[in-house]
């Protein structure tokens, strides 16, 4: 029994039918392939194989489905004629781990009717894979604690919703926008910018309070975390809004400019890199609010973490609850290539391309 798949109708807004259906987001030459088939009446069966090069979590797969389901066919006297029905389309599931070279989707049938597409399905492919594989490693790193996706300020606003899926399916626990947890029916979540404590003065314990404020009259269930940080002194702002807010304080977020060396280092700072969030500053506000009895306070870690980082605060065993991860989610390339290995039954592929079956494969209904 295959893994249940998204609705295409949950990408309608995102996706454009009219302009997929057009060419508008296709590499011309794909467009003008297409007019060629039609206009020299060339529906010639073909099978087209889609992979990319790494290991890899695959994501995308439903997304692409839905392009292919609203996208393929032909215009016909200005009316635009469905043929999904006419393919066959057999795929992986997003959330499946691939190995390099492995075959993700095959698509068989009138080539005609889609090769306006590859240029989207391939796209979505490559984005989605690249922030679910990114996502995957981070939570694997952060040995079983808790990961936030933050990183919605680092890119075009129209990518969020599917990264925040892709995100999803490998693991993390929240997302800071509605638009990332759209498809997964959540709500982005977060603690408080350092704006707001800079508007009420830079006292972060009266921002802290408003937070708190605020939260009580909403209908949702709000963890208050504070962001500690403004005034370079995590340890002490910790207190200070611990002592205010008492149990009604879920956790103190650290986000020490990787340029900054927090005030409570600075009699440490000979005996290892002090800048920014390390685990030397997690440790003395543990032990600072552990010393104060506030044992239930949780420690949230951002600002440039990512796998590495990660792996290295956990070796070190340092007391983090939470790690929230931004522009790392979004390195490196996960880039997909779709080829026709089959016509009509027989090979027919490029030098150095060959179908490769894959018996994971499951048919799209």
């Amino acid at each position: 029994m295959g893994k249940e798949r998204l609705d295409p109708n949950v990408f309608f807004k995102e996706l454009d039918p009219e302009k997929i259906r057009e060419g508008y987001f296709s590499d011309v030459y794909f467009n003008r392939a297409k007019d060629i088939l039609q206009g020299d009446g060339c529906h010639t069966e073909a099978l087209m194989q889609v992979f990319q090069r790494n290991e890899a979590v695959v994501c995308g797969i439903d997304e692409a489905i839905a392009i292919l389901k609203i996208g393929t066919g032909f215009y016909k006297n200005g009316e635009f004629v469905n043929c999904w029905d006419k393919l066959t389309v057999k795929t992986l599931h997003d959330g499946d781990k691939v190995k390099p070279f492995e075959t993700v989707m095959t698509i068989e049938g009138d080539y005609s009717l889609f090769p306006h597409l590859e240029t989207l399905y391939l796209g979505v492919l490559a984005r989605r894979t690249k922030v679910a594989t990114n996502v995957k490693r981070v939570v694997e790193a952060a040995n079983g604690r808790s990961v936030l996706f933050f990183p919605a300020r680092f890119d075009h606003p129209h990518n969020q919703t599917g990264d925040g899926y892709a995100a999803y399916i490998s693991g993390s626990l929240g997302v800071s926008t509605d638009a990332q947890a759209a498809w997964w029916g959540a709500k982005g979540l977060g603690t408080i910018p350092h704006s707001l404590i800079a508007i009420y003065g830079g006292d972060t314990v009266k921002a802290t309070i408003k937070f708190a404020e605020w939260a009580k009259k909403q209908k949702q269930e709000i963890n208050i975390v504070s962001l500690v940080d403004f005034e370079n002194d995590c340890v002490n702002t910790s207190l200070a809004v611990a002592k205010a807010l008492g149990k009604d304080l879920w956790g103190v977020r650290l986000d020490t400019s990787a340029s900054m060396v927090d005030r409570s280092l600075w009699s440490q700072m000979r005996q290892f890199d002090p800048r920014g969030v390390n685990p030397q500053l997690v440790r003395n506000v543990r032990e600072a609010l552990d010393e104060e009895g506030f044992n239930s306070v949780k420690i949230i870690v951002s600002g440039g973490f990512d796998p590495v980082k990660i792996r290295e605060f956990e070796e070190q065993k340092v007391p983090v609850d939470v790690y929230a991860v931004g522009s790392s989610f979004f390195k490196g390339t996960f880039d997909y290539t779709a080829d026709i290995v089959m016509v009509d039954d027989k090979p027919c592929a490029k030098v150095g391309r060959k179908y490769q079956p894959n018996p994971r494969l499951e048919t799209v209904k």
